[in-house]
Protein backbone atom coordinates (compact mmCIF):
# COMPACT_ATOMS: atom_id res chain seq x y z
CA UNK A 1 0.00 0.00 0.00
CA UNK A 2 2.82 2.22 1.07
CA UNK A 3 4.96 1.64 -2.52
CA UNK A 4 1.48 2.65 -4.36
CA UNK A 5 0.81 5.45 -2.06
CA UNK A 6 4.86 6.48 -3.06
CA UNK A 7 4.38 5.99 -7.43
CA UNK A 8 0.42 8.10 -7.18
CA UNK A 9 2.60 11.27 -5.29
CA UNK A 10 5.31 10.87 -7.53
CA UNK A 11 3.08 10.96 -11.08
CA UNK A 12 1.29 14.14 -9.20
CA UNK A 13 4.39 15.69 -8.69
CA UNK A 14 5.65 14.84 -12.96
CA UNK A 15 2.29 16.61 -13.93
CA UNK A 16 2.41 19.91 -11.73
CA UNK A 17 6.44 20.06 -12.58
CA UNK A 18 6.81 23.65 -13.88
CA UNK A 19 9.06 22.32 -16.35
CA UNK A 20 5.97 20.52 -18.09
CA UNK A 21 3.22 22.91 -16.49
CA UNK A 22 4.17 26.65 -17.60
CA UNK A 23 4.25 27.67 -21.48
CA UNK A 24 6.61 30.49 -22.26
CA UNK A 25 6.25 33.78 -21.73
CA UNK A 26 6.71 36.20 -23.95
CA UNK A 27 6.84 39.48 -21.94
CA UNK A 28 10.51 39.81 -22.03
CA UNK A 29 10.97 39.15 -25.49
CA UNK A 30 8.76 41.59 -26.40
CA UNK A 31 10.32 44.38 -24.46
CA UNK A 32 13.29 43.50 -25.87
CA UNK A 33 12.14 43.30 -29.81
CA UNK A 34 9.20 45.52 -30.37
CA UNK A 35 11.27 48.84 -30.09
CA UNK A 36 12.47 47.79 -34.15
CA UNK A 37 9.25 47.48 -35.57
CA UNK A 38 7.89 49.94 -36.87
CA UNK A 39 3.85 51.09 -38.31
CA UNK A 40 4.12 52.09 -41.93
CA UNK A 41 1.23 54.10 -43.61
CA UNK A 42 1.08 55.31 -47.12
CA UNK A 43 -0.28 57.40 -49.45
CA UNK A 44 -1.25 57.01 -52.83
CA UNK A 45 -2.55 59.89 -54.99
CA UNK A 46 -5.21 57.69 -57.26
CA UNK A 47 -5.75 60.59 -59.82
CA UNK A 48 -2.31 59.74 -61.22
CA UNK A 49 -2.97 56.35 -61.60
CA UNK A 50 -2.65 54.85 -65.00
CA UNK A 51 -5.75 52.61 -64.61
CA UNK A 52 -8.62 55.51 -64.58
CA UNK A 53 -6.69 57.35 -67.71
CA UNK A 54 -6.62 54.12 -69.57
CA UNK A 55 -10.50 53.16 -69.57
CA UNK A 56 -11.09 57.06 -70.42
CA UNK A 57 -8.86 56.16 -73.43
CA UNK A 58 -11.74 53.98 -74.48
CA UNK A 59 -14.40 56.39 -74.40
CA UNK A 60 -15.66 58.51 -77.10
CA UNK A 61 -14.29 61.87 -77.19
CA UNK A 62 -17.23 63.61 -75.90
CA UNK A 63 -17.75 61.61 -73.03
CA UNK A 64 -14.22 62.10 -72.40
CA UNK A 65 -14.01 65.42 -72.30
CA UNK A 66 -16.62 65.24 -69.79
CA UNK A 67 -15.03 63.14 -67.63
CA UNK A 68 -11.72 65.02 -67.38
CA UNK A 69 -13.88 68.19 -66.51
CA UNK A 70 -15.12 66.35 -63.85
CA UNK A 71 -11.93 64.96 -62.34
CA UNK A 72 -10.99 68.83 -62.51
CA UNK A 73 -13.27 70.03 -60.42
CA UNK A 74 -13.38 67.31 -58.21
CA UNK A 75 -10.09 65.35 -57.96
CA UNK A 76 -10.41 62.09 -55.95
CA UNK A 77 -9.05 61.91 -52.34
CA UNK A 78 -5.92 60.32 -52.13
CA UNK A 79 -6.05 56.73 -51.25
CA UNK A 80 -4.40 55.33 -47.94
CA UNK A 81 -3.40 52.61 -46.80
CA UNK A 82 -1.61 50.90 -43.51
CA UNK A 83 1.52 47.75 -43.01
CA UNK A 84 4.04 47.21 -40.70
CA UNK A 85 7.74 46.76 -41.03
CA UNK A 86 11.09 46.91 -38.96
CA UNK A 87 14.31 47.83 -38.38
CA UNK A 88 17.33 45.62 -40.45
CA UNK A 89 19.98 48.24 -39.21
CA UNK A 90 20.85 51.36 -36.95
CA UNK A 91 21.65 53.28 -39.94
CA UNK A 92 17.91 53.72 -41.02
CA UNK A 93 17.20 50.91 -43.44
CA UNK A 94 13.47 48.95 -43.20
CA UNK A 95 12.32 45.54 -44.48
CA UNK A 96 8.42 45.21 -45.33
CA UNK A 97 6.37 44.01 -48.09
CA UNK A 98 6.45 44.90 -51.48
CA UNK A 99 2.21 45.36 -51.63
CA UNK A 100 2.80 47.69 -48.74
CA UNK A 101 4.29 50.16 -50.39
CA UNK A 102 3.56 49.35 -54.10
CA UNK A 103 2.84 52.62 -55.82
CA UNK A 104 2.63 54.67 -52.88
CA UNK A 105 3.30 58.08 -53.39
CA UNK A 106 4.38 58.85 -49.94
CA UNK A 107 5.46 56.46 -47.30
CA UNK A 108 5.37 57.58 -43.50
CA UNK A 109 7.19 54.84 -40.65
CA UNK A 110 6.18 55.25 -37.18
CA UNK A 111 7.70 53.80 -33.99
CA UNK A 112 6.60 52.41 -30.72
CA UNK A 113 8.37 55.93 -28.99
CA UNK A 114 5.91 57.92 -31.38
CA UNK A 115 9.23 59.26 -33.53
CA UNK A 116 7.92 59.38 -37.31
CA UNK A 117 10.27 59.36 -40.89
CA UNK A 118 9.39 59.87 -44.13
CA UNK A 119 10.90 56.87 -45.76
CA UNK A 120 12.04 56.35 -49.74
CA UNK A 121 11.92 53.26 -51.39
CA UNK A 122 15.93 51.85 -52.34
CA UNK A 123 14.49 48.69 -54.04
CA UNK A 124 11.18 46.51 -53.84
CA UNK A 125 10.31 42.96 -55.43
CA UNK A 126 7.29 41.82 -56.70
CA UNK A 127 8.19 38.07 -56.67
CA UNK A 128 9.13 37.68 -52.96
CA UNK A 129 6.86 40.49 -52.22
CA UNK A 130 9.66 42.70 -50.30
CA UNK A 131 10.45 46.33 -50.26
CA UNK A 132 13.84 47.72 -48.66
CA UNK A 133 13.17 51.63 -47.23
CA UNK A 134 15.65 53.96 -46.41
CA UNK A 135 15.21 56.76 -43.35
CA UNK A 136 17.21 59.43 -42.36
CA UNK A 137 17.97 58.23 -38.67
CA UNK A 138 21.29 56.58 -36.70
CA UNK A 139 21.36 54.51 -33.99
CA UNK A 140 18.12 52.81 -34.08
CA UNK A 141 17.54 49.24 -32.34
CA UNK A 142 17.56 47.03 -35.11
CA UNK A 143 16.87 43.19 -35.50
CA UNK A 144 18.64 40.17 -36.37
CA UNK A 145 17.68 37.20 -38.89
CA UNK A 146 17.70 33.75 -37.57
CA UNK A 147 19.95 30.68 -39.03
CA UNK A 148 17.52 29.72 -42.02
CA UNK A 149 17.94 26.25 -41.67
CA UNK A 150 17.36 25.83 -38.00
CA UNK A 151 13.28 26.49 -37.90
CA UNK A 152 11.88 23.64 -37.24
CA UNK A 153 8.07 22.50 -37.30
CA UNK A 154 6.29 22.95 -33.66
CA UNK A 155 8.57 25.94 -32.88
CA UNK A 156 7.16 28.48 -31.02
CA UNK A 157 6.74 31.74 -33.05
CA UNK A 158 5.89 35.75 -32.25
CA UNK A 159 4.53 38.32 -34.67
CA UNK A 160 4.08 41.82 -33.51
CA UNK A 161 2.62 44.14 -35.93
CA UNK A 162 -0.59 46.50 -36.48
CA UNK A 163 -3.50 44.56 -37.78
CA UNK A 164 -6.43 46.43 -38.74
CA UNK A 165 -4.65 49.12 -37.09
CA UNK A 166 -4.36 48.36 -34.19
CA UNK A 167 -0.98 49.60 -33.31
CA UNK A 168 1.98 46.94 -32.58
CA UNK A 169 -0.37 44.05 -31.22
CA UNK A 170 1.56 40.95 -30.22
CA UNK A 171 0.70 37.20 -31.32
CA UNK A 172 1.93 33.68 -30.80
CA UNK A 173 1.43 30.05 -31.89
CA UNK A 174 3.69 27.31 -33.33
CA UNK A 175 5.40 26.70 -36.98
CA UNK A 176 2.50 24.53 -38.51
CA UNK A 177 4.87 23.68 -41.95
CA UNK A 178 8.00 25.16 -43.70
CA UNK A 179 8.56 25.07 -47.53
CA UNK A 180 4.65 25.63 -48.32
CA UNK A 181 4.33 26.54 -52.52
CA UNK A 182 1.78 29.23 -53.03
CA UNK A 183 1.66 30.22 -56.22
CA UNK A 184 0.79 33.88 -57.18
CA UNK A 185 -2.40 35.34 -59.39
CA UNK A 186 0.71 35.50 -62.19
CA UNK A 187 1.61 31.47 -61.80
CA UNK A 188 4.90 32.29 -59.82
CA UNK A 189 6.22 30.53 -57.30
CA UNK A 190 9.79 31.65 -55.74
CA UNK A 191 9.03 31.88 -52.14
CA UNK A 192 9.08 28.08 -50.03
CA UNK A 193 6.42 29.91 -47.36
CA UNK A 194 6.33 29.53 -43.72
CA UNK A 195 3.19 28.02 -42.20
CA UNK A 196 2.17 29.21 -38.85
CA UNK A 197 -1.30 29.39 -36.53
CA UNK A 198 -0.05 32.64 -35.51
CA UNK A 199 -2.67 34.93 -35.59
CA UNK A 200 -2.33 37.73 -38.53
CA UNK A 201 -4.42 39.89 -40.01
CA UNK A 202 -4.38 43.02 -42.33
CA UNK A 203 -1.93 45.21 -40.91
CA UNK A 204 0.62 42.75 -39.84
CA UNK A 205 1.86 42.43 -43.55
CA UNK A 206 5.62 43.30 -43.55
CA UNK A 207 6.42 42.60 -39.81
CA UNK A 208 8.27 40.25 -38.31
CA UNK A 209 7.97 36.96 -37.19
CA UNK A 210 10.34 36.06 -34.21
CA UNK A 211 11.77 32.97 -32.97
CA UNK A 212 12.28 32.81 -28.91
CA UNK A 213 15.76 33.77 -29.07
CA UNK A 214 14.14 37.34 -30.34
CA UNK A 215 15.73 36.63 -33.99
CA UNK A 216 13.63 37.22 -37.02
CA UNK A 217 12.59 33.69 -38.92
CA UNK A 218 10.09 35.39 -41.44
CA UNK A 219 8.16 38.37 -42.51
CA UNK A 220 4.68 38.37 -42.61
CA UNK A 221 2.92 38.48 -46.11
CA UNK A 222 -0.32 36.25 -46.62
CA UNK A 223 -3.08 34.89 -44.77
CA UNK A 224 -5.51 32.34 -46.27
CA UNK A 225 -8.88 33.09 -45.07
CA UNK A 226 -12.54 33.22 -46.11
CA UNK A 227 -13.78 36.60 -43.81
CA UNK A 228 -10.88 38.34 -44.14
CA UNK A 229 -9.80 37.76 -40.90
CA UNK A 230 -6.88 35.17 -39.06
CA UNK A 231 -8.37 31.75 -39.18
CA UNK A 232 -4.89 30.49 -38.27
CA UNK A 233 -3.43 30.23 -41.46
CA UNK A 234 -0.63 32.54 -41.98
CA UNK A 235 2.35 33.05 -44.15
CA UNK A 236 5.80 34.41 -44.00
CA UNK A 237 8.36 35.10 -46.06
CA UNK A 238 11.91 32.76 -44.49
CA UNK A 239 15.07 34.66 -43.22
CA UNK A 240 16.85 32.84 -45.61
CA UNK A 241 14.66 34.70 -48.76
CA UNK A 242 14.61 37.97 -47.10
CA UNK A 243 18.98 37.79 -46.81
CA UNK A 244 19.14 37.27 -50.16
CA UNK A 245 16.90 39.75 -51.94
CA UNK A 246 18.38 42.73 -49.24
CA UNK A 247 21.11 41.83 -50.47
CA UNK A 248 20.43 42.62 -54.00
CA UNK A 249 18.00 45.30 -53.72
CA UNK A 250 21.24 47.15 -51.46
CA UNK A 251 23.77 46.38 -54.31
CA UNK A 252 21.60 46.74 -57.46
CA UNK A 253 17.99 48.03 -56.51
CA UNK A 254 16.76 44.93 -58.15
CA UNK A 255 16.86 41.04 -57.69
CA UNK A 256 17.84 38.60 -60.28
CA UNK A 257 17.12 35.22 -59.94
CA UNK A 258 17.67 31.24 -61.85
CA UNK A 259 15.92 30.20 -64.98
CA UNK A 260 15.38 27.07 -66.14
CA UNK A 261 12.85 27.27 -68.93
CA UNK A 262 10.40 24.34 -68.48
CA UNK A 263 7.07 23.31 -67.64
CA UNK A 264 6.07 20.95 -64.78
CA UNK A 265 4.25 18.82 -62.75
CA UNK A 266 3.98 16.78 -59.90
CA UNK A 267 4.58 13.35 -60.17
CA UNK A 268 1.70 11.21 -58.85
CA UNK A 269 1.81 7.10 -57.48
CA UNK A 270 0.70 5.96 -61.35
CA UNK A 271 3.25 8.13 -62.94
CA UNK A 272 6.14 6.94 -60.68
CA UNK A 273 4.94 3.83 -61.82
CA UNK A 274 4.96 4.31 -65.22
CA UNK A 275 8.52 6.12 -64.86
CA UNK A 276 9.99 3.50 -62.64
CA UNK A 277 10.84 6.02 -60.21
CA UNK A 278 9.93 3.51 -57.46
CA UNK A 279 8.56 6.21 -55.31
CA UNK A 280 6.03 9.61 -56.27
CA UNK A 281 9.10 12.49 -55.91
CA UNK A 282 10.49 14.88 -58.34
CA UNK A 283 9.07 17.69 -60.72
CA UNK A 284 8.32 15.95 -63.95
CA UNK A 285 9.27 17.86 -66.94
CA UNK A 286 6.23 18.51 -68.98
CA UNK A 287 7.78 20.95 -72.14
CA UNK A 288 11.26 22.65 -72.18
CA UNK A 289 12.19 26.10 -73.93
CA UNK A 290 13.71 25.73 -77.00
CA UNK A 291 17.64 26.96 -76.37
CA UNK A 292 16.72 27.84 -73.12
CA UNK A 293 18.59 26.76 -69.85
CA UNK A 294 17.34 23.15 -69.86
CA UNK A 295 17.57 22.81 -73.42
CA UNK A 296 21.18 23.28 -73.53
CA UNK A 297 22.16 21.41 -70.74
CA UNK A 298 20.45 18.44 -72.18
CA UNK A 299 16.81 18.25 -70.37
CA UNK A 300 13.88 16.84 -72.11
CA UNK A 301 10.34 16.59 -71.66
CA UNK A 302 9.44 13.05 -69.51
CA UNK A 303 12.64 13.95 -67.37
CA UNK A 304 12.06 14.01 -63.89
CA UNK A 305 14.64 16.13 -61.61
CA UNK A 306 14.95 14.83 -58.50
CA UNK A 307 17.71 16.87 -57.32
CA UNK A 308 19.03 20.18 -58.35
CA UNK A 309 22.44 21.74 -57.45
CA UNK A 310 22.61 19.52 -54.16
CA UNK A 311 18.80 20.21 -52.82
CA UNK A 312 16.24 17.44 -53.27
CA UNK A 313 13.18 18.28 -55.36
CA UNK A 314 10.57 16.37 -53.70
CA UNK A 315 7.66 17.70 -54.75
CA UNK A 316 7.45 20.15 -58.08
CA UNK A 317 7.03 23.25 -56.43
CA UNK A 318 10.12 22.73 -54.78
CA UNK A 319 11.99 23.19 -58.27
CA UNK A 320 11.22 27.17 -58.44
CA UNK A 321 12.20 28.05 -55.16
CA UNK A 322 15.62 26.13 -55.27
CA UNK A 323 16.27 27.40 -59.11
CA UNK A 324 14.76 31.04 -58.40
CA UNK A 325 17.61 31.19 -55.57
CA UNK A 326 20.98 30.54 -57.85
CA UNK A 327 22.71 33.07 -59.48
CA UNK A 328 22.20 33.23 -63.11
CA UNK A 329 25.14 31.90 -64.81
CA UNK A 330 25.71 29.62 -62.33
CA UNK A 331 26.62 25.68 -63.39
CA UNK A 332 24.85 22.90 -61.25
CA UNK A 333 24.37 19.71 -61.23
CA UNK A 334 20.99 18.16 -61.69
CA UNK A 335 20.36 14.68 -61.12
CA UNK A 336 17.38 13.28 -63.09
CA UNK A 337 15.41 9.79 -63.77
CA UNK A 338 15.27 9.44 -67.26
CA UNK A 339 13.80 5.70 -68.72
CA UNK A 340 14.03 4.28 -64.95
CA UNK A 341 17.45 5.59 -64.86
CA UNK A 342 19.07 8.10 -62.68
CA UNK A 343 21.40 10.20 -64.52
CA UNK A 344 23.41 13.77 -63.36
CA UNK A 345 23.20 16.69 -65.75
CA UNK A 346 25.12 19.97 -65.57
CA UNK A 347 23.19 22.94 -66.22
CA UNK A 348 23.88 26.83 -66.59
CA UNK A 349 21.30 28.94 -65.13
CA UNK A 350 19.88 31.81 -67.23
CA UNK A 351 18.42 34.89 -65.45
CA UNK A 352 15.01 35.02 -65.22
CA UNK A 353 14.87 39.20 -65.83
CA UNK A 354 17.03 38.80 -68.74
CA UNK A 355 14.25 36.27 -70.21
CA UNK A 356 11.43 38.97 -69.19
CA UNK A 357 13.54 41.68 -71.26
CA UNK A 358 13.97 39.61 -74.26
CA UNK A 359 10.10 38.88 -74.25
CA UNK A 360 9.43 42.49 -73.48
CA UNK A 361 11.46 43.65 -76.35
CA UNK A 362 10.26 40.54 -78.89
CA UNK A 363 6.67 40.93 -80.99
CA UNK A 364 4.31 41.23 -78.31
CA UNK A 365 1.60 43.46 -77.47
CA UNK A 366 1.22 45.90 -74.62
CA UNK A 367 -1.75 45.38 -71.62
CA UNK A 368 -4.92 44.62 -73.92
CA UNK A 369 -8.70 45.53 -73.08
CA UNK A 370 -8.59 42.03 -71.00
CA UNK A 371 -5.20 42.57 -69.15
CA UNK A 372 -2.49 40.28 -71.01
CA UNK A 373 0.18 40.89 -72.57
CA UNK A 374 0.89 38.48 -75.41
CA UNK A 375 3.64 36.76 -77.17
CA UNK A 376 3.96 34.36 -80.34
CA UNK A 377 4.41 30.67 -79.59
CA UNK A 378 7.35 29.04 -80.68
CA UNK A 379 7.17 26.41 -83.16
CA UNK A 380 8.69 23.95 -81.05
CA UNK A 381 5.96 24.65 -78.27
CA UNK A 382 3.40 23.90 -80.92
CA UNK A 383 4.90 20.67 -82.35
CA UNK A 384 5.19 19.37 -78.70
CA UNK A 385 1.52 20.10 -77.90
CA UNK A 386 -0.02 19.36 -81.57
CA UNK A 387 -1.31 22.83 -82.26
CA UNK A 388 -1.74 24.54 -85.13
CA UNK A 389 -1.80 27.95 -83.69
CA UNK A 390 -2.11 29.95 -80.77
CA UNK A 391 -0.50 32.99 -78.33
CA UNK A 392 1.24 32.83 -75.18
CA UNK A 393 0.45 35.07 -72.37
CA UNK A 394 3.83 36.97 -71.46
CA UNK A 395 2.23 38.72 -68.21
CA UNK A 396 -1.38 39.21 -66.38
CA UNK A 397 -1.86 42.70 -65.16
CA UNK A 398 -3.58 42.42 -61.71
CA UNK A 399 -7.55 43.08 -60.97
CA UNK A 400 -8.10 42.59 -64.66
CA UNK A 401 -10.59 40.33 -66.96
CA UNK A 402 -7.77 37.65 -67.07
CA UNK A 403 -7.00 37.57 -63.75
CA UNK A 404 -11.05 36.83 -62.45
CA UNK A 405 -10.86 34.06 -65.62
CA UNK A 406 -7.56 32.83 -63.64
CA UNK A 407 -5.24 33.21 -66.72
CA UNK A 408 -1.71 32.51 -65.77
CA UNK A 409 1.76 33.02 -67.39
CA UNK A 410 2.80 30.78 -69.82
CA UNK A 411 -0.61 29.54 -70.74
CA UNK A 412 -1.47 29.29 -74.65
CA UNK A 413 -4.92 30.96 -75.66
CA UNK A 414 -6.20 28.59 -78.90
CA UNK A 415 -9.80 30.11 -78.58
CA UNK A 416 -12.18 33.26 -77.79
CA UNK A 417 -16.00 32.53 -78.13
CA UNK A 418 -16.37 31.07 -81.03
CA UNK A 419 -13.12 32.47 -82.59
CA UNK A 420 -9.84 30.01 -83.82
CA UNK A 421 -6.74 31.67 -82.31
CA UNK A 422 -3.61 31.02 -84.67
CA UNK A 423 -1.50 34.09 -84.32
CA UNK A 424 -1.11 37.55 -82.76
CA UNK A 425 -2.72 39.94 -85.36
CA UNK A 426 -6.25 37.13 -84.68
CA UNK A 427 -6.14 37.47 -81.56
CA UNK A 428 -5.60 41.64 -81.64
CA UNK A 429 -8.75 41.81 -83.93
CA UNK A 430 -11.18 38.98 -81.56
CA UNK A 431 -10.09 41.35 -78.45
CA UNK A 432 -10.99 44.82 -80.19
CA UNK A 433 -14.31 43.35 -80.89
CA UNK A 434 -15.52 41.46 -77.86
CA UNK A 435 -18.51 42.99 -76.18
CA UNK A 436 -18.61 44.17 -72.78
CA UNK A 437 -20.23 42.45 -69.51
CA UNK A 438 -21.02 38.99 -71.21
CA UNK A 439 -19.19 35.87 -70.51
CA UNK A 440 -16.99 34.81 -73.62
CA UNK A 441 -15.63 31.29 -73.84
CA UNK A 442 -11.61 31.19 -73.46
CA UNK A 443 -9.99 28.16 -74.54
CA UNK A 444 -6.31 27.32 -73.75
CA UNK A 445 -3.38 25.39 -72.85
CA UNK A 446 -1.58 25.26 -69.48
CA UNK A 447 0.86 22.52 -68.60
CA UNK A 448 -0.60 20.35 -72.16
CA UNK A 449 -3.68 20.27 -70.58
CA UNK A 450 -6.60 22.09 -72.73
CA UNK A 451 -8.76 24.10 -70.46
CA UNK A 452 -12.16 25.97 -70.98
CA UNK A 453 -13.50 28.80 -68.93
CA UNK A 454 -15.19 32.19 -69.48
CA UNK A 455 -13.76 35.40 -69.45
CA UNK A 456 -15.73 39.29 -69.31
CA UNK A 457 -14.58 42.80 -69.75
CA UNK A 458 -16.58 44.56 -67.42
Amino acid sequence: MLKKFIVVISFVLLIVSPSYAELPSFADLVDEVSPAVVKINTVTNRANQSKRLNRQDQLPELFRDLFEQRNRQQPPPPARSMGSGFVISKDGYILTNHHVVDGADEIQVLFADRHEYRAEIIGSDRRSDLALLKIEAENLPALEFADADALRVGEWVLAIGSPFGLDYSVTAGIVSAIGRSIPTEKGENYVPFIQTDVAINPGNSGGPLFNLDGEVVGINSQIYSRSGGSIGLSFSIPASVALDVVAQLKSDGRVQRGWLGVVIQDVDKALAESLELGKPQGALINAVEEDGPADRGGIVPGDVIVSFDGQPIVNSGDLPHVVGGVAPGSKVSVEIYREGKRKTLNVEVGSLDKNADSVANSDIDSSDRLGLITAPVSDSERQQLRLRGGIMVAEVAADSAAVRAGLRTGDIIVQLGYSRIDDLDEYRQVVKELPENTPIAIRFYRGGQAIFRTIQID
